[in-house]
């Protein structure tokens, strides 16, 4: 079996003909924490949502294994049946922990389970149990979302994402909108999870403090394209002005000086993409 989870091959993908990523190559290992890093506009989030099979490359392609299938397939040529299985093989922790309002965290966490599974509402209450333990929340099962702090919503999000046992997870922004402590109890809750469960998991963040904290390995995207992968020991040691700036939070480097030279490309879009 291969030890490549997801290869990203040669990707671009364009919006209203503009460039979001170019011709990007990227392998994501089998039970390796991948941290995506980049400022607004750099196209972290467009690789994160191709990469869970949400929208398609323009060109390139994306390889991935759905549940029970070797070798790898490419996400483009998946039929709808076989895209909905390899969806269901993944969890994703939204940046807002997206939980339903309406529902108790414990329903929010078992809606996967009701929706996809033909399992008894018994063994979905012990698998609900089970998920909100591993976060830390089994005690707050019955609470609505409105009375939840935010990290203890993203921490149901996360539950929810791991309703379905995944084999990979994907995690947008997990640190956005925490003060630093809580912000550290997510990464450690990151990490607790990969070494208990093995899952394979990508993390588009710009929180630096964050990355370093979980990543096996770090990316660096900048308008659209590839700059550099390594350890978190080889970023921060880095010689490239750019890798530097972006990693130590410089004042002076390219960054700026594409600023002041009129040359910095506002996000046409009016997010992160």
């Amino acid at each position: 079996m291969s030890d490549t989870a997801i290869h990203v091959a040669s990707v671009t993908k364009r919006f209203s003909g503009r460039v979001i990523l170019d011709r990007i190559d990227l392998k994501v290992e089998r039970g390796e924490t991948l941290v995506i890093l980049g400022g607004s506009g750099s196209g972290k989030s467009t690789l994160l949502r191709l990469m869970m099979g949400n929208i398609r490359p323009d060109e390139g392609d994306i390889l991935v294994h759905p549940p029970g299938q070797e070798p790898p397939k490419s996400l483009r040529s998946l039929t709808p049946v076989e895209l909905d299985d390899y969806r269901k093989s993944i969890g994703v922790l939204f940046q807002s922990g997206a939980l339903f309002n309406s529902m108790t965290v414990a329903d929010n966490v078992a809606l996967p389970l009701r929706e996809h599974t033909d399992l008894p509402d018994e063994t979905i209450e012990i698998m609900v149990k089970i998920k909100l333990e591993l976060v830390g929340l089994r005690e707050h099962a019955d609470k609505m979302p409105a009375m939840l702090s935010g990290g203890m919503k993203k921490r149901a999000g996360l539950a929810r994402a791991l309703s379905l046992d995944p084999r990979a997870l994907f995690y947008d922004e997990p640190s956005a909108g925490l003060d630093p402590v809580t912000s550290a109890e997510i990464d450690q809750l990151i990490i607790d999870l990969n070494k208990q469960l093995g899952v394979t998991s990508v993390v588009v963040t710009h929180e630096m403090d964050s990355a370093f904290r979980i990543a096996d390995r770090m990316v660096l995207l900048d308008r659209g394209k590839f700059i550099v992968s390594g350890t978190p020991d080889e970023m921060r040691n880095s010689t490239d002005p750019l890798v530097r700036q972006f990693v130590h939070g410089l004042t002076e480097g390219p960054l700026t000086d594409r600023r002041r030279g009129g040359a910095y490309e506002v996000d046409l879009l009016g997010s992160d993409i």
